[in-house]
């Protein structure tokens, strides 16, 4: 049990979190800081470059990026208050409340479930009753990840609002370092029942963990093991964002200077491959430094008068049935929900716009196959996790030539797909990788006892043996959740939260879209 601070303000010393005892005495309550000791990285700032970058504007994350040094000296000589206070107004001043709660909600999740240190996470989620994180980060930029994914309550720097709440004054009322946090873990918990467990990592997380039963300081190592996806308490399914990697200083400065080298060499790679036949497009993708596996055995061009085969795939970015049809070396058709006037003037195949009236779209698409082949991802939406979403059963009854492919992107620093923000620039943020890549893999055509056609099965069965198929080569989860479970996530509206236990789809798997 740690003892009250000594006056004078020093604090007995702290064992390391390595000595904590589990199963010495149950433990039911814990307080514990977040950057460096529940996540392994001390450093906060890639955090909120992020809300800098996503809520604000590519000129604000450069404004960032550029008082880091300042940031940096602050908070080594001056304090870590005043570091704080710049660091909340550089990013914060002037931004949107709702466009910061959508970056919290649908970016940062990801990159804080990535940095979970196991072991203070072991010690932390032992403590079933009550959880209470106390840090000096945001609130508003922090609680979406904590509640929902460590199952804890949290205690944040508040920031000052105006225009009736709606945007962000850059001001703050109150950091929460030092005696603040003692002070705010005093008022959390009743008098005389402090938490069990108390968990920090730096001399400004003293003064809260002097009141704890137990406090456990925990040993910067940024290289820490970190916690099993699926030992958290939800799984970052659903997730935006423009940026591959954790934007530490070095990572977001290659980030934003390679940016407009990064959307001329898009530029080349989208314009040069468009003035190149289709059967020699493999190859130039290869001079242009873009990766392109091809597995399996493409299907043969359809025999003339015969109808074309439907490939149907899973969705990792737009360019998915383009890239199907380079690897083909000829041309399809691809159907979509949404076709804009600029896709369809640099697509080098064609486009046909589905209208969401089922005998409209299976009388489209039947049309499409009796021209050649089509490509279609039932999905309805991209997804960036290992998981498949619910297929769609339209294409199930048009054809018995159906086609199943897997598709795998590789993308190393800017995402090409994206909720928010401008999605027809998703193509040329994915050219815009140094290294981008792709892996297509042609499985075998479905028998004709696997069809509805020939084997009389349901749509509903189709739709679900081809996902079954799809996410067995890829390693994927087949889950239940759906395009508009996706967006309805992204936009704060489903009020539940994505369980790390994706249950698959059994044999029946219920009705699909």
């Amino acid at each position: 049990m740690a003892a009250p601070p000594p006056p004078g303000g020093r604090h007995p010393r702290f064992p390391p979190v390595r000595a904590y005892d589990a199963s010495s005495h149950p433990r039911r309550t814990v307080a514990a800081d977040l950057d460096g000791t529940l996540l392994a990285s001390s450093s906060a700032f890639p955090y909120y470059f992020l809300v800098a970058l996503e809520a604000g504007s590519y000129l604000r994350a450069a404004a960032l990026l550029l008082a880091a040094p300042l940031l940096l000296v602050l908070y080594t000589f001056v304090s870590e208050a005043a570091a704080i206070a710049l660091l909340v107004f550089v990013t914060f001043s002037g931004l949107r409340v709702r466009d910061v709660e959508a970056v919290s909600r649908g970016v940062l999740p990801r990159h804080y479930a990535a940095g979970v240190r196991a072991d203070t996470w072991a010690v932390f989620r032992g403590c079933e009753e009550r959880r209470v994180v106390v840090t000096a980060s945001p609130a508003v930029m922090v609680g979406e990840f904590v509640r929902e994914f460590l199952g804890a309550e949290v205690a944040g720097t508040e920031l000052e609002t105006f225009a009736g709440g709606k945007r962000f004054t850059g001001r703050i009322k109150a950091v929460l370092v030092g005696e603040r946090k003692r002070e705010v873990v005093t008022e959390l918990f009743a008098a005389g029942d402090m938490p069990d467990v108390g968990l920090g990592d730096r001399e400004s997380d003293h003064d809260f963990m002097a009141i704890c039963k137990e406090a456990y300081m925990v040993t910067p190592d940024r290289r820490a093991p970190r916690a099993a996806a699926d030992s958290l308490l939800s799984r970052a399914i659903f997730h935006d964002g423009r940026l591959v990697r954790r934007p530490d200083p070095a990572q977001a400065l290659f980030a934003l200077a390679y940016l407009p080298f990064g959307f001329l060499l898009a530029l080349f790679r989208v314009f040069f491959n468009l003035m190149i036949p289709s059967h020699l497009v493999r190859y130039t993708y290869r001079l242009t430094g873009i990766d392109l596996a091809i597995r399996g055995t493409p299907p043969p061009p359809p025999r003339r008068g015969a109808p074309g085969s439907l490939l149907v795939c899973n969705h990792r970015t737009a360019l998915d049935p383009i890239i199907i049809s380079v690897a083909l070396g000829r041309p399809v058709t691809c159907v979509t929900y949404s076709v804009s006037r600029l896709s369809t003037a640099i697509s080098p195949i064609r486009a046909a716009a589905l209208t969401r009236d089922r005998r409209a779209d299976a009388a489209t698409m039947a049309a499409l196959l009796e021209e050649g082949d089509v490509v279609v991802c039932p999905e309805g939406t991209t997804c960036r996790e290992p998981a498949l979403l619910r297929f769609s059963a339209l294409f199930a009854e048009l054809t018995d030539r159906i086609v199943p492919v897997a598709m795998e992107a590789k993308q190393g620093t800017y995402y090409g797909s994206t909720a928010r923000g401008w999605k027809w620039m998703d193509p040329y943020f994915f050219y815009m990788n140094p290294r981008p890549g792709y892996e297509v893999t042609f499985l075998p055509a479905l028998r004709k006892e696997e069809t509805c056609g020939g084997g009389g099965r349901s749509a509903v069965e189709v739709a679900n043996h081809v996902q079954r198929v799809i996410a067995k080569e890829l390693g994927f989860e087949c889950t239940k959740l759906t395009r508009k479970d996706k967006y309805m996530k992204l936009a704060g509206n489903d009020g539940t939260v994505v369980s790390s236990k994706v249950k698959q789809q059994d044999d029946n798997g219920g009705k699909l879209d």
